[in-house]
């Protein structure tokens, strides 16, 4: 790829290249100052099978990702079509979008939608999907995706129907309610989902939740590693010699064999004993892994310990020897709790924002004042203090809801945008009193007292509470079997 500007890079924002190929007609002399980084390369028409001119462009959506731009032009019959792809990093995680549009109201309908290479999407409402390679990467809307689909089966009807008349008239009465979606006469459920997380649905109550969308991530199995084109080895098993999830490298007094035979015969109270009996690193574990930037195989290294006030949490680190990720993750260990955990603090001074925070991929957080709320799993598992929860707050509302921040927005939702970030940075500053709530099902989640006990400490009330079925239904409990695992508990200890 040739360069752009003066600095050699390589991917430029929109701005700058709408720049350099306006000045690129300036004068010869200015030519090398205003190179444009828009590239021209000569391809095959599929339609007429002349050629045409294939014109690409490597920028940068701001706050989103790196994309590749590409439109094709054939002058001999006039084809025209253009595909957009994204030039960044696998994300670490999947994403699942579900939105849900209602009976009449359009302006559902005009929300864009960036779909990747690797995204589906699903209608379940009329059993509709379309898989990843029908339709390339796209920036459209919800509409625009719906009637590219009419279309492109619509194409197809003239063949049908000299074929199979029957096939093709049902095609016809299931293209009708494709439209009567498209155009916004029936209620559905439009669901995005891309293993790659390179996949986008605007929202534009955002930075508050909107109630017709959410969003999940999820990690990518085997099958959706490889479906990507990452490495994706299968694990090695010897014959006669079951593969056990765990290997260790002893540094202490605890044995690593211990700790596999009880992962092995699922006793908790092995794995206590084994792997929870110090408050320093003295054994690390290690388990294969997958670098979630580049997809080689790599290690997580991991120990368990135990935080006082709190309960038992597995700390977990994957470096990257092939691009250089790293990451690091802190877990919950020992059982699930019976009840969920409702954590408020109410920051008033300098001292309450230096308070550690132990935010799981369960927990919720909310700001009352700034109607501010993030799912659960939007951050993922971290372990920081709440000034730093905040910035990777306002980091991570910039990197998701780049489109409110970009050149095309409307100034008003800009000036929105920028007026939230500024209440956002208000809160660091503590020129008023704030309320934090971290609202975690599982009780995994932590906030540190300023004193020795919890009843002391007035800013900081814990709350438990009973969960409801559809918490239990979204962490998977209800579904749950461990009768297993009792019977294997009980021999242990008959």
């Amino acid at each position: 790829m040739a360069s752009s500007g003066d600095e050699g890079r390589v991917v430029v924002d929109l701005r700058s290249a709408a720049e350099s190929a306006t000045g690129a007609g300036d004068g010869a002399g200015d030519e090398e100052k205003h190179a444009t980084p828009l590239h021209e390369i000569e391809s095959l028409c599929m339609r007429c099978g002349e050629n045409g001119i294939t014109r690409l462009l490597l920028t940068l959506i701001p706050h989103f990702r790196e994309v590749v731009l590409m439109a094709f032009d054939c002058p001999h019959c006039g084809e025209r079509n253009n595909e957009i792809q994204f030039a960044g990093q696998l994300q670490p995680k999947g994403c699942c979008y579900t939105l849900e549009i209602p009976s009449g109201q359009s302006e559902v309908l005009n929300r864009q939608v960036v779909k990747s290479d690797s995204a589906t999407i699903k209608i379940p409402e009329l059993e509709f999907e379309i898989p990843p390679e029908a339709q390339r990467g796209t920036l459209s809307s919800v509409e625009g995706i719906i009637m590219r689909a009419v279309d492109e089966l619509q194409a197809l009807q003239d063949e049908i129907k000299k074929v199979d008349p029957q096939k093709a008239e049902a095609i016809d009465q299931f293209l009708l309610k494709l439209k009567s979606l498209g155009s916004g006469q029936a209620a559905f459920t439009f669901i995005l989902d891309d293993p790659a997380g390179n996949s986008f649905i605007e929202n534009p109550h955002a930075p508050s939740s909107d109630p017709l969308l959410s969003v999940r991530f999820y990690e990518r199995t085997r099958e959706q590693q490889e479906a990507l084109g990452f490495l994706a080895e299968p694990p090695t098993e010897q014959a006669g010699e079951a593969v056990l999830p765990v290997s260790a490298v002893p540094r202490g007094s605890v044995g690593a064999v211990a700790g596999r035979r009880a992962i092995a015969q699922g006793n908790p109270d092995e794995v206590a004993a084994a792997l929870c009996k110090y408050s320093a690193p003295e054994e690390v574990d290690t388990l294969p892994s997958t670098c979630g930037a580049c997809g080689t195989e790599c290690v997580t290294r991991f120990f368990a310990t135990k935080i006082p006030y709190f309960r038992e949490v597995i700390v977990m680190a994957t470096t990257c020897d092939m691009c250089g990720y790293r990451n690091s993750e802190l877990k919950p260990g020992g059982e699930i709790p019976a009840n969920g955990k409702k954590i408020t603090l109410h920051v008033q001074n300098a001292k309450d924002l230096t308070r550690d925070v132990i935010k799981s991929d369960s927990a919720s957080v909310k700001v009352p004042e700034l109607e501010l709320e993030l799912t659960s799993g939007t951050l993922g598992g971290m372990v920081t203090t709440v000034e730093g929860l905040i910035v990777k707050i306002c980091e991570a509302l910039e990197r998701i809801h780049g489109f409110q921040l970009g050149d095309s927005t409307l100034e008003w939702k800009k000036k929105k945008w920028q007026d939230f970030k500024e209440r956002l940075s208000e809160l660091l500053s503590l020129k008023e009193p704030w309320t934090l709530i971290i609202d975690d099902g599982l009780a995994a989640s932590f906030v540190a007292p300023a004193t020795d006990s919890l009843d002391d400490d007035s800013q900081l009330t814990m709350e438990e509470y009973q969960r409801s079925w559809e918490q239990n239904e979204e962490l998977g409990l209800n579904d749950m079997d461990t009768s297993s695992a009792d019977i294997a508990y009980d021999t242990a200890n008959t």
